[in-house]
């Protein structure tokens, strides 16, 4: 009898919460792993929106315990796609899903792939009367009999890890006097994460830059703001468009308790080009200090 390996299961899917979806998902996992406790990561991915779901996973992939994770946005299901598990860190966990570009970043951020086998076994999966469920029927029982201390390779055919299908997350492009960025991601407060890190931007830009939302069906048509480098929302008083590093080290488009996304008209995908302005001229007061104005 195997003895136990892992203890958490950190879950993400298109799924949304409205049907019984990942409900059942954490069923299956708990009727075959009962010492396992299952987090949830989010559920509301776009459906269908492979991107979306492994930039989040990337995100989150940093913080999740060890144990196994389980990723779920499967567009391809039923069709010749792989189901795969990758084992990372030495062991100290694996990640489970479809090999469809989802869990690629993730994978990298943990270090790259160590082992990896396509979930062929059908001992360690459930009958099912159609194969469009493969959450329930392949990648649930993975993940519990994983953490039940089945070895990875007793869950299929190992296969090389170079071989997974890789991921794209866009890099930003210099041009000079602009930086040809993408938004990655507008979070629920209407932050617009974009792919640039702070070592992204030219050391000689100020702190103003101009923010342009090009007119993808008329590229000279765009619209332009002015935005402020920022470490804080507060400091984005009055509407202003401000650069803020966020929680995950990326600079985001954003405003003061309000919606840079829906203020731009922006969202994942969509092209951001920034130019520098430089510094904002010094403020010059009327009256001198200690003379009284006459």
């Amino acid at each position: 009898m195997t003895e136990p390996r892992y203890d958490t299961v950190s879950f993400l899917t298109d799924y949304g919460t409205a049907d019984e979806f990942v409900g059942v998902v954490k069923a299956v996992i708990r009727d075959l792993s009962p010492h396992s406790t299952v987090l949830d990561l989010t559920h509301e991915i776009a459906p269908f929106d492979i991107r979306a779901g492994a930039l989040a996973l990337a995100r989150c992939i940093g913080y999740v315990p060890g144990g196994v994770v389980l990723a779920v946005v499967d567009p391809g299901v039923a069709t010749d796609r792989r189901a795969v598990a990758i084992e990372v860190a030495g062991g100290a966990g694996v990640i489970v899903g479809p090999d469809n570009g989802l869990l690629a970043p993730a994978v990298a951020m943990a270090g790259g792939a160590d082992r990896a086998v396509e979930l062929t076994n059908a001992e360690y999966q459930l009958d099912a009367a159609g194969a469009t469920f493969a959450g329930r029927d392949v990648f649930a029982p993975a993940a519990a009999y994983l953490c039940n201390g089945v070895d990875l390779y007793e869950l299929g055919t190992p296969i090389d890890p170079s071989l997974l299908l890789p991921g794209t997350i866009p890099l930003p492009r210099d041009e000079g006097d602009e930086l040809i960025t993408e938004v990655l991601w507008v979070d629920r407060f209407g932050n617009a994460q974009l792919n640039v890190g702070p070592d992204d931007l030219p050391a000689a830009w100020g702190s103003m830059l101009e923010v342009s939302i090009p007119n993808p069906t008329d590229p000279s048509d765009a619209a332009t703001r002015t935005a402020t480098r920022a470490t804080s929302f507060a400091e984005l008083a009055g509407g202003a468009i401000g650069l803020v590093l966020d929680s995950y080290g990326m600079l985001a488009v954003a405003m003061d308790q309000r919606s840079a996304a829906d203020e731009l008209g922006v969202g994942p995908g969509d092209q951001v080009v920034l130019r520098d302005l430089g510094d904002p001229e010094p403020s010059v007061t009327a009256v001198e200090f200690g003379r009284r104005p006459q």
